[in-house]
């Protein structure tokens, strides 16, 4: 078949087709420029991560380099040169001065400063000491430490001016620590300024008002002050408002408070005090008498003499070894102190079998501090041959005492044995306790925990359903509750009892 000629031939198909090639082509290119567009954000990603990690890995290095801490661990750096050379700079400092040798001791000072301020520098910039930066100063501090020796400053000279120093300051601890339990003794002992005013009023009632002096001298010759069918209760106490709080404390508690008798003894000044006190105040029908330490006629030059060496310890404390002394016609006695709080009734103390021994008491032993090893001198044979180390501690602050097993026991004769073998006070220290656990060794009956719980002077921490549980609450420590240093916690269990209704004590506390 005859082909047509060109100008004849339908071009229309042909540019058809090239549109279509010409719409492919583009869609490859576009392909083409959008893979080199995203494949050239994630290579910029990944270096830019990369780029983050390697700077962070690099902190992180240089914080290990640059740690001042391992610097003065190394042996290759300067940082440890200094802190040695200012190690034997600060004992030649104290060594000359000793030897009057001010200038050299200047000189060592002023280095050593610079040695601080180079080592602080290098701490607050992260970085190493430098040649330049430490060796000047390491050079003129060789020199000086040189020049130190050079005057005969060796190593035995240092040791033993060490030595000295060391004893020194061991000395001044120690009498710091005593200063320290006076001073809180002291604390312990003093009372409100408002108190102090109720007792000077209380005792111009005492010497104005006969009436109360009439009642009292009838209580003097009262047969329930030596009825063994009675409950007894002894306080040794200068301390009012302590002993208040113990005496109402008790009776609020009793299940049959007129069968109670409690005896007071405090000294002269606060004798009159106490009778206008307990004479004006009512107690539920309970027995109260108060004794002035001035009118026991066994009290003599003896009895101080055998007491001499109980220093730290009050003239009315030093009364607990010769109770039955004090009430000689009694069988048995609850001893409280003054910082007690009573919380049962006590009246089933008194029929707990002792078992032939002197002091029924709460013994400590739960408490690792409370063994015979941490208040007497073991060391000393007089003391190791005659007691167990390891045996159980105890307090004072309740006690039951069978007054006829004491007399038969002669527990105040062992007392002044021991007061004895101590006048040079080697056996033990301060206090009252350690003669105490030393009178009544072997002597002592176990009571029950909950009988006595110890330590609201000084724990802020005792479980509260053992506080709850106790007949008799604590606040042996320095922090009595009627101080403002006390224990807020346990501060409310002690004032309940306190009657702050009585005009003197509203009166001085307006005033």
């Amino acid at each position: 078949m005859r082909r047509r000629a060109a100008d004849y031939r339908r071009p229309v198909r042909r540019r058809l087709w090239c549109w279509i090639w010409s719409v492919l082509v583009l869609f490859c290119l576009g392909g083409l420029v959008l893979f080199v567009i995203q494949h050239n954000h994630n290579a910029d990603r990944t270096v830019r991560f990369s780029s983050e990690e390697r700077t962070a890995t690099f902190e992180e290095v240089n914080h290990r380099v640059f740690n001042l801490t391992d610097e003065i661990a190394s042996s290759t750096s300067f940082s440890r040169q200094l802190a040695e050379q200012m190690t034997l700079a600060k004992a030649y400092i104290i060594i000359a001065k000793d030897h009057n040798n001010l200038h050299l001791a200047w000189e060592l000072s002023s280095k050593f400063r610079k040695s601080q301020l180079l080592l602080s520098a290098a701490a607050l910039r992260g970085e190493p000491l430098t040649l330049e930066e430490a060796g000047p100063v390491i050079k003129s501090m060789s020199a000086l430490i040189y020049k130190a020796q050079d005057l005969h400053y060796d190593i035995s000279t240092t040791i033993t001016t060490m030595q000295s120093h060391i004893q020194a300051l061991e000395e001044r601890a120690n009498a710091a620590i005593a200063q320290n339990v006076v001073f809180g003794q002291l604390t312990a002992e003093s009372i409100p300024r408002d108190i102090h005013c109720s007792i000077i009023k209380l005792a111009s009632d005492w010497i104005q008002n006969p009436t109360l002096r009439n009642v009292a001298d009838e209580l003097r010759n009262s047969p329930r002050l030596v009825d063994n069918n009675l409950y007894h209760f002894c306080v040794f106490s200068d301390n009012l408002l302590g002993t208040s709080v113990v005496v109402n404390s008790t009776v609020s508690n009793a299940d049959h408070p007129k069968q109670l008798v409690f005896h007071v003894v405090t000294d002269g000044v606060n004798f009159g005090p106490m009778q206008a006190w307990f004479l004006s105040n009512d107690f539920k029908g309970a027995t109260i008498e108060v004794q002035n330490t001035e009118d026991l006629s066994w009290l003599n030059a003896t009895y101080l003499e055998a007491s001499r060496d109980m220093k730290g310890s009050s003239f009315l404390n030093r009364l607990r070894f010769y109770i039955p002394d004090v009430y000689p016609q009694l069988e048995k006695v609850v001893l409280l102190d003054d910082d007690v709080v009573v919380q049962k009734d006590l009246t089933s103390l008194f029929s707990i079998e002792l078992h032939g021994n002197v002091n029924g008491v709460v013994e400590t032993c739960l408490e690792a501090f409370h063994r015979y090893h941490k208040y007497l001198n073991f060391s000393n044979p007089i003391i190791s041959s005659k007691l167990d180390p390891q045996a159980c501690g105890w307090a004072f602050g309740m006690n039951v005492f069978d007054l006829i097993a004491w007399r038969k026991a002669n527990v105040t004769a062992r007392y002044h044995y021991w007061l004895k073998q101590n006048e040079d006070r080697t056996l033990w220290k301060l206090g009252i306790l350690p003669p105490g656990l030393l009178a009544f060794y072997g002597l002592t009956e176990p009571l029950d925990r909950r009988w006595h719980v110890q330590g609201l002077g000084f724990d802020p921490n005792i479980d509260s359903r053992l506080i709850e549980s106790a007949a008799v609450i604590h606040f042996n420590g320095n922090m009595k509750p009627w101080i403002k240093l006390c224990i807020e916690r346990y501060k409310p269990l002690w004032e309940r009892y306190i009657n702050m209704t009585h005009p003197h004590f509203q009166e001085c506390a307006s005033s």
